[in-house]
C-alpha cells in the first residue's frame, strides 16, 4: 500500500518525502573525507524543516566546510515543522516564500562548549547575511543554477518524479554527489548508462533497501501499521559519484554453473539468474541479474553489458505468443511455455575461475 501510495503521489506532483536524520548520518559518516574545503549545497532542502541542513550545520567545524548552502521552493507544505526552529515571526505567509541560507561559521553562541541547535538557531535568528529569498527555489532556475556552478557537492533528496532531470543536471554540470532515488530510477535511459560508464554508483544504502520518510500529504502518507505520520518506501537507494571503499567489494561468489539450474533466455542469448547471490564462479558468458545486483556492482569484478529493457529481441516472443503486454523482457521457458522475467541487468564476469 505504502508504494501504491508513493506512486499516487508522484502522479500528483506530490514530491515531498523527509529523510530521517538517522538515515542520513547512518549513510554520510562514510564520506567525511570528501567535504573539507568544500561548498556543500542541498538545493531541495527547507533549513526550517531539513535534516540534511540539520545534519551539514551541526557539523559544519567537524566536516571542515567552506561553505552550506540550502535552498527550498516555494510553497513548501511542512516549512518550520520537522526541525522546530521556530520564529516569533514565522508564519503561514512565510511558508509560501522560497528561501536560501548560506552559512560560512557556525559558533559556539551559547558558550556552553559545543554547537548544537541552539547555536544554529541563534545564526538565522541575528545573522542577516544568512538568510534570503529566492523568485522560486527551483533547482532549475537560474538563480538555483548559479548556487550549483558555486557547489563542490550536492546532497539531498530530490524529487523522485523529478530524478532524471535532476541527475541530468548534476552530470552537465560535473558535480559531485550524494542523492536519493527509487531503485527503479536505475533502469531510467538516462540513468542507466552511467552506471555502464562507472560515473555513477550506488552507496552504502537505507537498511533492506527500505527507507521511511516524513509525509506531509494526508492522502498519501497513511500510518497504519507504520510509524506515525511516516511513509514506508520500498526500494530506495543512495546514487552518488563520491569514491568509496563498498563498490571494490567483491562478491563471493560459491555457486557453479549448470544449464539445468541456469536456462537460457529465448530472446537473449544470456542465462537467467534469479538471485545476485546465485552468480556462477565459473560461467563466463552473459548473464541476467536482477536490479538488485547494482548494490553489489564492483567494476573491476563485472563488466555492465546492458538491461532487458534495451536488449530483449521481443520479435521472438510475439511470434509465438502474439498480442503481448508490457514492456521489453527476457523470456524464459518454464514447463514447456514462455515465462516473463522482471527487468533483468545483463552482466559478464570478468575473471570467472576455471571449471
Amino acid at each position: 500500500m505504502a508504494n501504491k501510495n508513493l506512486n499516487a503521489a508522484k502522479v500528483a506532483k506530490k514530491d515531498e518525502f523527509y529523510t530521517q536524520l538517522s538515515d542520513i548520518e547512518r549513510e554520510l559518516q562514510h564520506y567525511w573525507q570528501h567535504f573539507r574545503g568544500k561548498v556543500v549545497l542541498c538545493n531541495c532542502d527547507d533549513p526550517y524543516e531539513s535534516n540534511f541542513f540539520k545534519y551539514f550545520a551541526l557539523r559544519f567545524n567537524q566536516l571542515g566546510l567552506k561553505k552550506l548552502i540550502c535552498t527550498c521552493y516555494n510553497g513548501s507544505p511542512v516549512t518550520g515543522n520537522e526541525l522546530r526552529i521556530h520564529f516569533p515571526d514565522f508564519d503561514e505567509e512565510s511558508k509560501k516564500i522560497a528561501y536560501k541560507v548560506e552559512i560560512t561559521e557556525v559558533k559556539d553562541e551559547n558558550g556552553d562548549g559545543a554547537v548544537d541547535l541552539s547555536d544554529v538557531r541563534y545564526l538565522l535568528q541575528n545573522d542577516k547575511n544568512v538568510k534570503s529569498i529566492l523568485k522560486t527555489g527551483d533547482f532549475r532556475s537560474q538563480e538555483c543554477i548559479e548556487l550549483l556552478k558555486e557547489a563542490d557537492i550536492v546532497v539531498t533528496n530530490p524529487p523522485f518524479s523529478l530524478f532524471r532531470e535532476y541527475i541530468g543536471q548534476l552530470m552537465e554540470y560535473q558535480k559531485k554527489f550524494l542523492i536519493i532515488g527509487r531503485q527503479y530510477a536505475i533502469t531510467y535511459k538516462e540513468v542507466f548508462p552511467l552506471f555502464v560508464e562507472n560515473k555513477v554508483w550506488l552507496g552504502y544504502g537505507f537498511k533492506g533497501a527500505v527507507g521511511h520518510f516524513a509525509s506531509p500529504y494526508e492522502d498519501v502518507a497513511k500510518a497504519g501499521d507504520h510509524r506515525e505520520n511516516m511513509i514506508r518506501v520500498s526500494g530506495v537507494y543512495w546514487y552518488t559519484n563520491l569514491d568509496i571503499p563498498k563498490r571494490r567489494e567483491e562478491m563471493d561468489l560459491v555457486c557453479r554453473y549448470s544449464s539445468e539450474e541456469y536456462p537460457k533466455y529465448a530472446n537473449y542469448d544470456a542465462i537467467e539468474v534469479a538471485k545476485s547471490t546465485d552468480i556462477p564462479y565459473d560461467y563466463n558468458g552473459l548473464m541476467g541479474v536482477p536490479i538488485t545486483f547494482m548494490d553489489k556492482f564492483n567494476p573491476e569484478q563485472f563488466e555492465l553489458v546492458g538491461q532487458s529493457l534495451d536488449l530483449a529481441d521481443m520479435s521472438i516472443i510475439k511470434k509465438e505468443l502474439g498480442k503481448l503486454s508490457g514492456g521489453p523482457r527476457f523470456y524464459v521457458r518454464e514447463h514447456g511455455k514462455l515465462c516473463r522475467k522482471f527487468e533483468r541487468i545483463v552482466i559478464r564476469n570478468k575473471h570467472p575461475q576455471a571449471l
